[in-house]
């Protein structure tokens, strides 16, 4: 099982280096972000790590389409680890209960949500 770990709300900086402080340095990382870069753009020159970015406008609504294509690639490189960032944080729950249902609920071990300016456990 991948670890999932979901986070939403604040402006991308803050999202961004929520994520970077959570990193775990010897595992190999990947990351889902809506949206363009933050300015100062914490996540960059991490080493094993994968960024990708989906356009805004909610990944979780929009059909899931586009979410599920760059998610099913990140899966099969199998991170050790794995965090989502959407804009709004009052989608977060849209999201995990797409992520806990099939084909995903035996994929990822979704844990505690990080907030941004937060480290997650």
């Amino acid at each position: 099982m991948i670890r999932a770990t979901l986070l939403g709300g604040g402006d991308a900086d803050a999202r961004e280096h929520a994520i970077a402080a959570a990193l775990e340095p010897h595992a190999q990382n990947a990351v889902i972000l809506e949206g363009l870069p933050a300015q100062h753009n914490a996540l960059a020159g991490h080493a094993r790590l994968d960024v990708v970015r989906i356009a805004a406008g909610c990944p979780c609504c929009q059909g899931n389409t586009v979410l599920r294509v760059h998610l099913n690639r990140l899966l099969r490189q199998r991170p050790d680890r794995l965090f989502i960032g959407v804009m709004a944080a009052d989608h977060v729950p849209a999201l995990r209960a797409f992520l806990s249902s099939p084909p995903y609920d035996g994929m990822l071990e979704l844990t505690q949500d990080l907030l941004p300016g937060s480290r997650s456990r």
